[in-house]
């Protein structure tokens, strides 16, 4: 044991894995499976939404949402997502994560079921109405991000924390898939109350009235896991990293986690003290900077860039399934056979392409690293979507679709099997127990910013399914990708080491600068 580690930290980190640390990925999963249900489920409906509030545009083709409210309508959770990873990461290393913890997921609660209200029956104040309840639905889900992967990671041993923190957000990947599912099932419920013509057949009666029941059905659904999950949240104990390295409480913080893991863990408040004083440096100080300035470069750069790809992928992938075959073109289906085609499209790419690359993730990070992974991964989506990008024209076809189908559902593969997941890792384990909240707030609200340049612009290369957009659309994101795979060297490998190791924490990094303190002394009484 290090003489200069706390007890409680050295007893986390040489933890068998057991019951308790399955039930904190199981509590800290749930939200995630939550945040990515409520962020996705809205490409499933949009269109619907079009066909709902807007048909009275052009009687000659169903009606689709404008492209700067298509934009709005799914971008504004991602701009809540992003001032709500930096408020809520910052209060996690102010007020405790467990005290922030519980309210993210009210917030999250409240607002999906109030997005499936309106106030009002115009396609403004319906929208109107969305967007407001949407934008804070997000801003509940961006402190899910910071608090959950520095939960997990505090509470995890060092041999297999990579794989819990990959598995807590693996859980992205099931509520992408059930988005699908749900989505599809209520479409097709109320298909099957509610039959009606194709478009081209009867443009007015090819969209349901009861259809405007369906969406906010969808929406109103992603609460659910969250209720399910409150009172666990609740109940768990604040970090034993967090209790005794920045609240000062090592006699509470070996309680708590001796309860935990049940074992009896020394207090030792004494070299507590000294511990904190070793490590009491803010974020903005030249001391961080000089120890992190450039893993928290990477990490930001990395996120940023990667979420650019990600969510054009899953956001824009609506536009692109009828190119691919996976549905019918407009005229030929009324608005909830639209929806349904949509989502299980969806469903079927998650399920086969995103879905795996998780998993395959918590499998081998504590085998091939971090590192490794978010090289391979930014590399091999560089190569597909070159490939996407340049042969788009004959792989838009009907007799190649089964070849763009492959090529595309590697591309998630990869995302996931790759910088999706390490990106979220990598930032909850770089960074001091002070300031690691924060820290990975600030990347992870760098990737929603990149998330919202796909929102806003990729999406709008997108929208009319025209070939030459789209094409350019994928040599972009094949190129912030490249980018990405050079930014990655800014970080370390992270595998196999404690926490207090990779941040200095445990005083490495100060050692060569007492040798040279001590060094002059020496040299200065020497001195005749």
């Amino acid at each position: 044991m290090d003489p200069n580690k706390l007890s409680v930290l050295e007893a986390l980190d040489s933890a068998k894995t057991q019951w308790y640390h399955a039930k904190a990925i199981v509590i800290a999963g749930m939200g995630f499976f939550t945040d990515a249900y409520d962020l996705f489920c809205i490409s499933t409906v949009s269109k619907l939404l079009g066909r709902l509030y807007y048909a009275d545009r052009d009687p000659t083709a169903p009606g689709k949402l404008p492209v700067h409210i298509n934009n709005a309508v799914i971008g504004v959770a991602l701009c809540g997502t992003l001032s709500g990873q930096l408020v809520f990461g910052w209060l996690g290393d102010k007020l405790g994560r467990k005290k922030v913890y519980g309210i993210t997921l009210i917030l999250m609660t409240i607002c999906a079921i109030c997005s499936g209200i309106s106030f009002g029956c115009s396609a403004k104040a319906v929208i109107g109405t969305l967007c407001f309840f949407r934008f804070w639905l997000g801003f509940g889900i961006g402190g899910d991000y910071p608090l959950s992967a520095t939960i997990m990671s505090e509470y995890a041993n060092k041999s297999t924390r990579g794989a819990f923190i990959a598995a807590v957000f693996a859980m992205q990947g099931m509520g992408i898939i059930f988005a699908g599912l749900v989505s599809m099932i209520v479409s097709h419920l109320f298909l099957q109350a509610n039959p009606a013509p194709k478009f081209k057949n009867n443009h007015v009666l090819s969209v349901q009235p009861n259809a405007d029941y369906a969406w906010r059905i969808v929406l109103m659904l992603g609460a659910l896991p969250a209720i399910l999950t409150y009172y666990w949240r609740l109940k768990m104990p604040e970090t034993g990293r967090y209790t005794a390295v920045i609240e000062g409480n090592a006699k509470q913080a070996a309680a708590n986690m001796g309860r935990v893991l049940d074992i009896e863990i020394e207090s030792e408040q004494e070299k507590l003290a000294t511990f904190k004083s070793n490590n009491d440096y803010s974020l903005l100080s030249r001391k961080f900077f000089e120890r992190h300035g450039l893993h928290l470069i990477g990490t930001s750069t990395t996120w940023f860039l990667l979420d650019i790809a990600f969510y054009s992928q899953n956001l824009t992938q609506k536009d692109i399934f009828p190119v691919m075959g996976l549905t019918d073109k407009a005229p030929d289906v009324n608005a909830l056979e639209e929806m349904f085609q949509i989502s299980r499209a969806m469903f079927v790419v998650a399920m086969f392409g995103t879905f795996p690359g998780y998993w395959f993730t918590v499998a081998f990070i504590e085998k091939l690293g971090r590192y490794k992974i978010q090289l391979m991964g930014f590399l091999m989506m560089t190569v597909f979507m070159f490939i996407i990008g340049f042969k788009y024209e004959y792989l838009a076809t009907r007799e190649h679709k089964v070849l763009f189908g492959v090529l595309y559902g590697l591309t998630f593969f990869f995302a996931n099997f790759g910088p999706n997941s390490t990106t979220f890792v990598l930032p909850a384990e770089l960074f001091p127990t002070r300031v690691r909240s924060t820290c990975h707030a600030i990347s992870a609200a760098s990737g929603k910013a990149g998330a919202m340049v796909s929102a806003f612009g990729v999406q709008s290369y997108t929208v009319g399914n025209d070939k030459k957009l789209i094409k350019k659309a994928m040599i972009f994101l094949a190129v912030t990708n490249l980018l990405g795979f050079f930014f990655t060297f800014l970080v370390t490998e992270t595998k196999g080491r404690s926490l207090e190791e990779i941040s200095g924490e445990d005083g490495h990094m100060d050692k060569p600068e007492t040798q040279m303190t001590s060094n002059r002394d020496i040299s200065e009484v020497q001195e005749p």
